[in-house]
């Protein structure tokens, strides 16, 4: 059965410092992947470089950053891009189908079953998807932040074989090497700790280079849902091909969780939580290490206006999100019988089921 790989290529992998496209290393990129699915693999392509292509050829001196600018800087730069990758991938013999996406899309269950299933049928053709955020209407509720989220988030819609986020540097490493002569690489990463994050860089941090936090995290959203990533460089012919089989220019990162239903990816990383609720120490093991589901009497306390059907977060003792779930009550229900035993619920309110989250409508966040 042929296998299915998710390929990120960033902006400054395929736009000149001045803006534009480099059709050198479009035609560079569009050789590896078409290698890739003439090997035997279903390629799809998650790509950025929309406003960086068509900035300058609308007129603007440098990068925009108001948003209707990006905006209209985007509309004209993705043809110019899909007309780049068109060309490029026809010498190869392949057909391309242009995809843009939103939050939103994902948010809604059923756009984002729509969008799995035409993604399925263009695999199917052996065309190659090429996603993108729709930057012409996004708006920043509506936004990824990073293309690295992105493609993280269509990896497990597909319960892709491998993510590969490729980027300038080839890796992520103990410092900046850049700075540090004596900064190691780290080939393989087993689990996404607090550690890999401050490596990584972020607020307060100049360790990190070239954006590796949020690549980090799209690292930690893919290997949650089951699906193994790498993280590096590809410049030189069949670097990419490499990178699949596991000597690549770049760091792994492993997982051992299973591929995750439809229905759970949107629980945990699509929905929007309406509350939040608090339990105690024993009920936090029966939910994360002993895959139960929560019950009224480990409830402690409980935020926020919900209904029967919608997604709350449950959290520890000291705040921390441990998951999220679908919750079987309202939000007054559950404060009046929070901390009772079964029977006593029973007694208070009427609801479907007893448990508050039920196991089988329930996430665990990876670290907990």
């Amino acid at each position: 059965m042929q296998q299915t790989i998710v390929v990120k290529i960033g902006s400054s992998s395929l736009t000149s410092d001045e803006g534009g496209l480099n059709r050198a290393k479009i035609e560079y990129f569009a050789a590896e992947l078409s290698r890739l699915q003439h090997a035997g693999w279903n390629v799809v392509l998650v790509t950025s470089g929309a406003v960086a292509a068509g900035f300058r050829q609308i007129g603007y001196a440098r990068r925009p950053k108001a948003l209707h600018e990006k905006q209209a800087s985007a509309a004209v730069g993705q043809a110019l891009l899909m007309q780049r990758y068109n060309e490029a991938f026809a010498r190869h013999g392949l057909t391309v189908a242009q995809i843009l996406l939103t939050r939103s899309d994902f948010r809604s269950r059923q756009r984002n079953h729509n969008a799995l299933m035409t993604l399925q049928e263009l695999i199917s053709r052996g065309v190659i998807p090429i996603i993108n955020e729709n930057d012409t209407v996004a708006v920043d509720e509506l936004k990824f932040s990073e293309n690295d989220t992105l493609s993280a988030l269509v990896a497990n819609l597909l319960k892709a074989q491998k993510l590969v986020i490729l980027t300038d540097t080839d890796g992520l490493y103990t410092d900046d090497p850049r700075k540090n002569s004596g900064a190691r690489r780290i080939e393989r990463v087993e689990e996404i700790s607090e550690d890999i994050y401050r490596i990584a860089g972020g607020s307060g941090s100049s360790v990190g280079t070239g954006g590796m936090r949020s690549k980090i995290e799209a690292a930690r959203i893919a290997t949650s849902c089951g699906v193994p990533v790498f993280i590096g460089r590809a410049s030189e012919p069949d670097d990419l091909l490499h990178a699949v089989r596991g000597e690549g220019k770049g760091t792994y990162f492993d997982t051992s969780a299973h591929t995750l239903s439809t229905k759970k990816q949107w629980i945990g990383f699509h929905s929007d939580p309406q509350g939040k609720v608090k339990v105690d120490a024993g009920a936090e093991r029966a939910l994360v290490d002993g895959g139960k589901s929560l019950l009224p009497a480990g409830v402690t306390e409980v935020d926020g206006d919900f209904h029967p059907g919608d997604v709350v977060e449950v959290t520890d003792a000291d705040g921390r999100t441990l998951g999220r779930g679908v919750v079987n009550y309202a939000s007054w229900q559950l404060k009046a019988v929070a901390g009772l035993s079964t029977e006593e619920v029973r007694k208070r309110v009427d609801v479907p089921r007893i448990e508050v989250v039920h196991r089988d409508e329930w996430i665990v966040f990876a670290g907990r």
